[in-house]
């Protein structure tokens, strides 16, 4: 079974225009943009067919090209990245593994994608898998603190004892009630931006109306579980790197930050 990475990468954000564009300095002091960084995440995951950059737009299109990313184009029609990958994908085999890795998340480490892929060999019937990363107290207040102040922040998951996703949200679930004491195992997952899918869950996706929980939320993945379609959860883990995607213009200097600390030029 072949594996493909697809990047979604679209300019007219509604939160963040242009934002695949946008240039993150690393720890070297030398600029990237978004997408570049996003790709470069992606080449570094092994067994891993090809990587594709999916857009409607020529500039991101050109920018791909120009650092050497293979590039599909997508119509406009696309609702978001789910829908890419569906045009995209057509004409895989049935076995194939289609790997949406968005183009947000520059600073989504290797072994994430590794886990998603080996949960998806191992079980060939399941039609939709994304990781979760449970918080610790810094990414957990960093989530409350957006909410705060008003920010888009990064998505929760909660999920059953099989790992079958109960719901995804842009709130901070579950809702605890109360501080956590320091030797408390903190409840919340942060949802991470990769799928994986096989070929005939994306058919099914595509020919769906957008759902009422997807439109509110925002979130894509809402459109499977809203027509019976299973979202499997798979828990990876951070190992000590920090994880963040870009969802507001004040994210770029935390990434920033990020890519510092770790080293990542």
């Amino acid at each position: 079974m072949a594996v493909v990475i697809i990047i979604p990468a679209r300019f007219a954000s509604t939160r963040y225009p242009g934002k695949p564009l946008v240039e993150l300095r690393g720890a070297d002091g030398r600029a990237r943009s978004l997408i570049r960084r996003s790709w470069d995440a992606a080449m570094t995951a092994t067994g891993v067919d090809r990587v594709v950059v999916a857009t409607d737009d020529d500039r991101i299109a050109d920018a791909a090209r120009g650092f050497g990313a293979e590039v599909a184009m997508t119509p406009l029609t696309c609702r978001n990245g789910t829908e890419r990958c569906a045009v995209v994908a057509e004409g895989l085999a049935e076995d194939d593994i289609v790997v949406n890795l968005q183009g947000d998340a520059p600073l989504t480490p290797p072994w994430f994608v590794e886990a998603l892929v080996g949960a998806m060999q191992a079980e060939p019937a399941r039609p939709v898998a994304t990781p979760v990363l449970r918080c610790d107290a810094a990414a957990l207040a960093g989530f409350l603190e957006d909410r705060r102040q008003g920010r888009v922040g990064a998505t929760t998951a909660v999920f059953d004892r099989s790992g079958r996703a109960l719901y995804f949200s842009k709130e901070v679930l579950p809702y605890t009630g109360r501080p956590l004491g320091p030797e408390e195992e903190i409840p919340v997952f942060h949802h991470v931006g990769v799928y994986a899918y096989r070929p005939a869950a994306l058919r099914a996706y595509i020919g769906w109306p957008q759902g009422r929980l997807e439109t509110w939320e925002g979130l894509e993945q809402l459109r499977f579980m809203e027509n019976g379609t299973a979202v499997h959860c798979v828990e990876v883990e951070g190992r000590g790197r920090a994880f963040w995607e870009l969802n507001n213009p004040s994210d770029v200097e935390r990434i920033e930050a990020i890519l510092a600390e770790l080293g990542l030029d």
